[in-house]
């Protein structure tokens, strides 16, 4: 397990493939993996990463590490869990076009046992609502990392709620605040990556 979160930490995707695998054998549960090991590792390299300690190439390979991870757990997860904890939609706003953070919280939320429908960047407001409609989403998490774009999310968050569609909607970015939240009508403003886990689960409790 150790192996793991230091495979994971330092962005070593085949070192992580093989360590999920010897956990496994050891008769490790797919929740102990992610919760001992992976989950800690990407909040410390979160961690690093705001503290200016590493760069944005290190967190691009912890997350593809933790994702090549997730998918050797996925269908082990599906098969000892009846029911995730709900389905997310997730995206960046039309315009912008940064992926890193929207895809870090993204995967945090897979690990915890989420249905995350990940619709990459420059989304919509109409693609937010189709996607939301058609998975039947219990939560829509915006992104932006401009100021020229954090605008669009009011457009998305109105789309939703004018749309009738039981999702609540959670924004987070650099410039995104918990008071411009509050403004545009969002249900909730996170600012990293592991908050927006404990927010998802609060809202949807």
């Amino acid at each position: 397990m150790d192996n793991l979160y230091e495979a994971i930490f330092k962005g070593n995707a085949p070192a992580a493939k093989v360590s999920v695998q010897e956990a496994l054998n050891a008769s490790r549960t797919p929740q102990e993996i992610i919760d001992s090991s992976m989950i800690p590792a990407m909040e410390a390299i979160g961690a690093e990463f705001e503290a200016g300690r590493v760069f944005v190439p290190n967190l691009l390979l912890s997350a593809r590490a933790m994702k090549v991870s997730l998918d050797i757990l996925k269908p082990l997860m599906v098969a000892e869990q009846s029911a995730s904890l709900g389905t997310v939609v997730i995206g960046t706003v039309k315009g912008d076009l940064h992926d890193i953070g929207k895809n870090l919280v993204a995967s945090m939320l897979e690990g915890r046992g989420f249905k995350v429908i990940n619709l990459g960047n420059d989304v919509s407001k109409e693609r937010f609502v189709e996607e939301a409609a058609a998975n039947d989403a219990d939560l829509v998490c915006l992104s932006a990392l401009l100021t020229t774009t954090m605008g669009y999310m009011k457009d998305v968050v109105d789309a939703v709620h004018g749309a009738g569609l039981r999702a609540k909607v959670m924004i987070g970015g650099a410039p995104v605040t918990a008071e411009f939240a509050e403004q545009i009508g969002a249900d909730g403003y996170s600012s990293n990556a592991n908050d927006a886990v404990a927010l998802a689960k609060q809202l949807l409790s």
